[in-house]
């Protein structure tokens, strides 16, 4: 019976981390329909409208984790994860679909919600359903499916995107190759979705309607002049009670991003063609980066629950500022070649060992259960605000540093956030959410420094 409720529990946390593989799908694809999807809608000698065509989803990101967080503490998790498939599915099939600029980018908009949906709930849900022993596991589950995601993206890309030499192939690539790089998404959303309605709900969620419930049945006094039980909770999380964990989730989510790592994503022909690669050759390179990061998130999987979330933290902070600061020597030095893709990688394997999932399994961990759903979202919000912010710097540091001076840029910043999380970071590996929402209790009225 234990072996079949611990499946069942496998089965509902795969089912939430396809919101994570669509997610990275849905991130990583428009990189290599980028070359062509320019030359279709004319926008190839417009960097104004590259960079729209570039961001929209990014905003709806925003939008996403903004709304994510209140309507799943007032509708419940499962609803929301069926909404995030519905919208994948959606922007899928419009994206490669729409002949217009206009309507090419509402269909990016749109999946861009899906993603911020899905990237705040698809955690959480997953934390509040997981046993505290194989909870950072299975949480790293979500990551798992996310790098999965990005090298789906990147394969599919590679083999649609037909030799550039023959003009032929040119004309359909432009025609229709990065229709189809993003109509290759509705399978797994459309998997998504229909899976979605047989997971249960969060039993979390259902103790905090009970209560609500209750709250309202009884009418408790005064009822907070006038406030409702759920918006109290919803607006608990913003006082001076739960301000410090709040700060400390906010900047695990910023430096996630500011760590530098997804510039590599969003603009590797940038920096492979710096690093002296043709095209051809970067298509490689971006597969390449992308085993890695599915290779080593593997790693996170075992080592995760045995060294712990604050070590691994430490490690990332500390492994890619080291690795920066040498990757930034090599630019300045004019290297080329292998021992550049070699770093780039070395970079790729320390963040997905480490802080790409340790990130999210921490989020999902730290707050305490009434207010879960509310802070993950304002930190799922904080981290997109932290991806567009390093998106829209990326090009502007890189003509105004160079490489070197842009990874020397964010080495430093990896070795300032070493140093804050020594000092501030917990470690929550093998407790129940009930033990950590009481352990860090303590922590809520200690000073971040």
């Amino acid at each position: 019976m234990r072996s079949k409720s611990q499946g069942f529990i496998y089965f509902i946390c795969m089912v939430s981390a396809l919101g994570g593989l669509l997610f990275g799908y849905d991130w990583v694809v428009i990189g290599g329909a980028k070359p062509f999807y320019e030359l279709f809608f004319g926008i190839s000698d417009s960097p104004v409208m590259q960079g729209v065509a570039m961001t929209t989803a990014l905003v709806g990101c925003l939008v996403g984790a903004m709304v994510a967080g209140v309507a799943a503490d007032r509708y419940g998790r499962k609803p929301l994860l069926t909404t995030a498939a519905v919208l994948f599915t959606v922007s899928a099939i419009g994206t490669g679909l729409f002949d217009d600029f206009l309507l090419f980018n509402l269909a990016r908009f749109v999946g861009g919600v899906g993603i911020g949906v899905a990237s705040a709930l698809s955690p959480m849900y997953i934390a509040e359903v997981s046993p505290a022993a194989i909870r950072g596991r299975l949480v790293s589950l979500n990551q798992m499916t996310i790098v999965l995601g990005i090298l789906a993206a990147q394969v599919v890309n590679l083999l649609l995107a037909r030799d550039t030499s023959l003009a032929e192939n040119q004309a359909w690539n432009i025609a229709w190759g990065w229709r189809w790089m993003f109509w290759a998404e509705t399978l797994p959303a459309a998997l998504f979705l229909v899976l979605s309605f047989f997971i249960p709900e969060s039993p979390v969620f259902m103790r905090m309607k009970n209560e609500r419930m209750k709250s309202e049945k009884y009418k408790l006094p005064d009822s907070c002049d006038g406030k409702s039980y759920f918006s109290l909770f919803t607006l608990s999380i913003f006082t001076k009670q739960y301000r410090k964990v709040l700060l400390l989730g906010l900047f695990i989510a910023i430096f996630q991003q500011w760590c530098g790592t997804n510039v590599i994503f969003n603009y590797a022909q940038e920096i492979f063609v710096g690093a002296g690669f043709d095209v051809d050759g970067m298509f490689i390179n971006i597969v390449i980066t992308g085993v890695a990061n599915v290779l080593f998130t593997f790693v996170a999987l075992y080592t995760i629950e045995r060294w712990g979330r604050r070590t691994l933290m430490l490690i990332g902070a500390g492994g890619l500022g080291l690795i920066y600061a040498v990757l930034g020597y090599c630019y300045f030095q004019q290297m080329t070649g292998f021992v550049m893709v070699a770093l780039v990688v070395a970079a790729i394997s320390v963040y997905a060992m480490t802080l790409g999932p340790v990130t999210w399994t921490l989020l999902a961990e730290i707050f305490p259960n009434r207010v879960r759903g509310v802070a993950m979202a304002t930190c799922t919000f904080a981290l997109w605000v932290g991806c567009c912010t390093l998106t829209f710097s990326f090009p502007s540091m890189n003509a105004a540093l160079g490489s070197s001076g842009t990874f020397w840029v964010y080495a430093t910043i990896c070795a300032c956030a070493f140093v804050f999380l020594c000092k501030n970071c917990p470690e929550t590996k093998g407790k129940t959410l009930e033990e950590l929402e009481s352990e860090l209790a303590s922590f809520h009225h200690n000073e971040i420094t």
